[in-house]
């Protein structure tokens, strides 16, 4: 949008539903911020979404967000706040807590962590001191940043120890996790992932875990909307320490959250507040209780179910344009694909060249197509190249598609990944558009 671009009309009924009722007082205080709001939500509705962490959230979370919940500053917890006036937030955090804990189960839970990186950080502090050891999934093979990365405070403060997938199999070999585990004695083993689209194996690694005297933490940023709709099992029952994004599948607002142990209570609220963050977000945490009531509901399970529904037939549709899923397919939300093939072939252009992932994330996005590169296990390109792409159905199953439209995505990014110079960009961005208005986002 232009700088000076004229203001959009604020009289249109779909407005105030993302924007507010007050949508007129931003058009007249900054329309150029008011421009880019319209932009996004065009652009959201007028392209496929498959990044595996993005979701759509409701309405009802969008007006939560949007609340005078914003203004209040609540420094501490229910009951015991720095400041004056905070009842009607304690009731918000309440309903937060209690509601996470019956969706998921769990003895205690702390909802104030502003992202996942947060809840992370949260952990580590409250079960650990700087140089301790923890073991965690290989970034390269799927793990997350907050695992170990360096120049991360995982990395930097903590000495930590990345265990591999199986060279073969491309699934985690619980036999050499326990043999990591022996070696390196680690006080904290992570299990979870960002690029892992299989289950795991809570029990395995519960056991491997009190082997060693390890507690365990499981990151299940990607999949806790999946646990929560009951798709796939569980971890708390396992897990001393469940973190997890009120994001991606869960499909609430941007944020995270911790589940816990009753005796780990205590550690875990003293490391987010004082320790990692001040005032929560209350009109974030708001929307999260409207977020963990509306998974609760059993529209939500067949949601959930049809996610991974999803996922399965996109991975397999993916396979037959040449785009290899790692580990054979998906259990989850989200697959891995190596655009190398298997055998030599892969995805190749008109002309024979292969197709990097960087290249296919910039190629679907000039068609449409919003997806990003991801490294494969073993993967030779560098991290800012990659041989790989990632995909998430969270979005789309939202939208209301099902195994048939993943079918026509399919060709669709097969044909936009091929498209070396862009000249069949407009055909695959007028079948996108097409496949999109008839699944309508935000109707």
């Amino acid at each position: 949008m232009s700088p000076v671009a004229a203001p959009r009309s604020t009289t249109a009924a779909p407005i105030a539903p993302f924007f507010g009722p007050d949508y007129g007082a931003l058009v007249r205080t900054d329309p150029q911020i008011a421009g880019v709001l319209l932009d996004e939500l065009e652009r959201q509705r007028g392209t496929l979404q498959l990044v595996a962490s993005e979701n759509p959230t409701s309405p009802a979370v969008l007006a939560a967000l949007g609340s005078v919940l914003s203004n209040k500053y609540a420094e501490g917890y229910p009951g015991r706040r720095y400041y004056g006036g905070c009842a009607q937030v304690d009731e918000a955090e309440r309903l937060a807590i209690e509601r996470a804990r019956a969706l998921f189960g769990a003895e205690h839970a702390n909802v104030q962590p502003h992202t996942g990186a947060a809840a992370n950080l949260a952990v580590y502090a409250a079960l650990l001191t700087p140089g301790d050891r923890v073991l965690a999934m290989a970034l390269q093979h799927g793990g997350h940043l907050t695992h170990g990365a360096q120049g991360n405070f995982s990395g930097t403060w903590f000495d930590t120890v990345g265990y591999p997938v199986g060279e073969q199999t491309e699934l985690i070999d619980y036999d050499k996790v326990r043999e990591a585990a022996r070696t390196h004695r680690p006080k904290l083993i992570i299990c979870g992932a960002t690029s892992y689209s299989r289950l795991i194996d809570y029990a395995a690694f519960r056991s491997i875990a009190d082997e060693v005297g390890a507690y365990l933490l499981v990151d299940a940023a990607h999949f806790a909307g999946l646990v929560a709709g009951r798709a796939i099992p569980s971890p708390v029952p396992y897990a001393d320490v469940v973190t997890f994004t009120t994001h991606k599948t869960l499909r609430g607002p941007r944020g995270g959250a911790i589940l816990c142990r009753a005796e780990l209570a205590s550690a875990i609220d003293r490391a987010v507040f004082p320790f990692a963050q001040g005032g929560p977000l209350m009109h974030a945490v708001a929307a999260k209780a409207v977020a963990f009531a509306e998974a609760a509901q059993p529209e939500f399970r067949a949601y959930a179910a049809q996610i991974v529904a999803n996922a399965r037939a996109l991975a397999a549709a993916l396979a037959r344009e040449g785009m290899r899923p790692v580990s054979g397919g998906t259990d989850t939300h989200l697959a891995v694909l190596d655009l190398r093939g298997a055998a030599g072939g892969g995805v190749r252009t008109a002309a024979g060249a292969k197709v990097t992932g960087r290249e296919a994330e910039l190629r679907c996005e000039r068609a449409g197509i919003m997806i990003n590169r991801s490294c494969v296990p073993y993967d030779s390109a560098k991290p800012m190249v990659t041989s790989g792409l990632r995909v998430g159905t969270a979005t789309v199953t939202t939208q209301g598609m099902r195994e048939p439209e993943m079918q026509r995505i399919a060709a669709l990014i097969g044909r936009a990944v091929r498209d070396a110079d862009g000249a069949g960009a407009p055909a695959v961005q007028k079948d996108v558009a097409e496949l999109v208005r008839e699944f309508p986002l935000y109707g």
